[in-house]
């Protein structure tokens, strides 16, 4: 170890050879105080829903595509004449239409008058070839939703470059407000590879709305809409609105965190209670759809078009399991269906079941009575007649589990109680557009669906949902052999005159439900089970949230949708 004292001539040269330079002192090396990171600004301008499924179609008018998203975007996306007030009625939408009133009534015409300045986000004008192209699709393809007012139209004229349009109608036509809403792009669909099958599969190829479609992607499971810069009225709000997929776990944790502002999904008992689990940190609602889940007993084949068979099979379905398999205690299991047109939470509703059909349980002897009476016997616990035991074909949208879960719920019960049955699963474009398109009632067919259990739309004008689930082709209800030309198969010259006097206003339509409810349950051609519902969750920075009414929801006044900062 060298000795401290010989250090001292070192130190004494360094500093003398220094002091001799102009050399500067060595910098002084401090360490900056340590900052926070920036803090992220709240996106005020962008909201995200929690949904539980995006995928297509999105058109708004066929049975196949109904979902919650699809109603979300027909409302946010598509220009309509009328849209649904605070109780329900139609209101005509001023941020579309001048004017919408009967100007004639021999023939007896409605004139529509639209703002000059309203137009699709690709350019062109919102005219009166949109009403064209909706009304020749809809009166006549398989599987749209209340075709029948469509139907009744006998022609379409325009003038002042198509933005006054004068639809002329062959008898009168209370329920006219109902038509012509979620208008869709005539100029990119009538003439687009698949026609009107195709439209709005896979997306939007323009839009009328205050949003317009920045990016649909089904695979990652999330669909962005910007603000529609070429929106004549005023503009949204917010600059965009993010629909982002996830199941019920997924979905409350984003609410939990904040990353979802609000959320839209069916939810069954464990969802409600995850919801329930945020305390004030959401509000929950019930939101309705305009859909009731329905058993149907279509009235086709040797045995079906029986109507004691059909009342056998009515009276053997255990309702409170088919409920309890379809909601598994949503917010469904509450809004239990018993009637045949109107929905649990439309105008007028009221309970019209007769006291001899089931309220939940199964009525076995009367199903045993009417088989019998129908020339069935049992043996080896089959129901069988001339030697061929009775079986069946149950059908549901394979898309949609819970109606398929319903389906294998109702064959255990007919197995059980000796009826054969088999369940088949087609996508719901073929169900609804193939399987369930018309057929002659009382002809045995090859391939038939007997029964299935679906969405059936509910929540048009009353007049038109009974007609359009019930009624003939208008004008041929005096023919031997008229056809249906709905998905029950039913069509019944003796009850059309009753339709038909509903439809064009001659009688009430709750004179007519009256009259017509009981023939309905006696013909046993469909069970009514509950109306679809769905959660809705809204945390506090998100205002001016309604939960509207049905079909469109709460999505009527997204265009006045507010995000204040978490």
């Amino acid at each position: 170890m060298r000795a401290p004292g010989k250090l001292v001539p070192v130190v004494l040269l360094v500093l003398a050879l220094v002091g001799c330079t102009n050399m500067p002192p060595p910098p002084l090396v401090t360490t900056p105080p340590s900052k926070p990171p920036p803090t992220k600004p709240a996106k005020t301008s962008e909201v995200v829903i929690g949904v539980d499924g995006i995928t297509g179609g999105y058109n708004p008018h066929t049975v196949a595509d109904q979902s919650a998203v699809t109603t979300a975007l027909g409302a946010l996306l598509l220009p309509s004449v009328f849209r649904p007030a605070a109780d329900g009625t139609p209101q005509m939408d001023r941020t579309l239409m001048r004017s919408a009133t009967v100007t004639k009534y021999q023939p007896y015409t409605v004139t529509y008058e639209l703002r000059g300045d309203a137009s699709w986000s690709d350019g062109p004008p919102i005219a009166a070839e949109d009403f064209l192209y909706l009304w020749e699709q809809m009166r006549r393809a398989p599987g749209v939703i209340d075709s029948a007012g469509y139907r009744l139209i006998d022609n379409i004229t325009a003038r002042d470059a198509g933005k006054v349009v004068e639809v002329t109608f062959d008898k009168p036509y209370p329920g006219w407000r109902s038509l012509f809403n979620g208008l869709l792009p005539a100029h990119l669909l009538k003439d687009a590879p698949g026609g009107w099958d195709a439209a709005l599969e896979d997306g939007f190829p323009a839009t009328g709305g205050p949003f317009a479609v920045s990016r649909l992607d089904q695979e990652r499971g999330e669909i962005q809409l910007e603000r529609n810069e070429r929106y004549w009225e005023q503009p949204a709000a917010l600059e965009k609105v993010v629909f982002r997929r996830a199941d019920q776990v997924g979905v409350v944790d984003a609410l939990r965190r904040g990353n979802d502002q609000l959320a839209l999904l069916r939810t069954d008992s464990v969802g409600l209670s995850l919801l329930g689990t945020l305390g004030n940190t959401v509000a929950v609602h019930t939101v309705p759809r305009s859909a009731t889940a329905t058993v149907l007993l279509r009235p086709v084949g040797e045995d079906m078009s029986d109507a004691r068979v059909r009342r056998a099979i009515s009276a053997l379905l255990d309702r409170d399991a088919l409920v309890a398999t379809g909601t598994r205690g949503g917010p469904g299991s509450t809004l239990r269906a018993e009637a045949q047109v109107l929905s649990p939470t439309a105008p007028g509703y009221r309970p019209t079941r007769p006291g001899g059909v089931s309220s939940g349980q199964p009525e076995l002897a009367q199903a045993e009575a009417a088989l019998q009476q129908a020339g069935y016997t049992r043996g080896a616990g089959i129901w069988m007649r001339d030697g061929r035991p009775l079986s069946l074909v149950i059908a549901a949208p394979a898309e949609r589990e819970s109606y398929v879960s319903m389906a294998r719920e109702l064959q255990r019960q007919l197995v059980n109680a000796g009826i054969q049955a088999k369940v088949e699963t087609p996508s719901a474009d073929q169900l609804f557009t193939e399987s369930l398109a018309s057929v002659p009632t009382g002809q045995r067919t090859t391939g038939a669906v007997h029964l299935a259990v679906v969405p059936r739309p509910v929540g048009g004008d009353p007049a038109t949902v009974l007609a359009s689930n019930f009624g003939c082709l208008q004008g041929e209800s005096a023919v031997a052999g008229a056809q249906p030309t709905n998905p029950v198969g039913f069509c019944d010259a003796s009850v059309q005159p009753t339709i038909e006097a509903a439809l064009s206003g001659a009688v009430p339509v709750a004179e007519t439900l009256t009259t017509i409810e009981p023939v309905l349950w006696r013909e046993a051609l469909t069970v009514p089970l509950f109306q679809e519902a769905d959660s809705l969750a809204v945390r506090p920075e998100l205002t001016g949230v309604d939960v509207g009414r049905a079909p469109s929801g709460p999505f009527d006044t997204a265009v006045a949708w507010r995000r204040a900062p978490n």
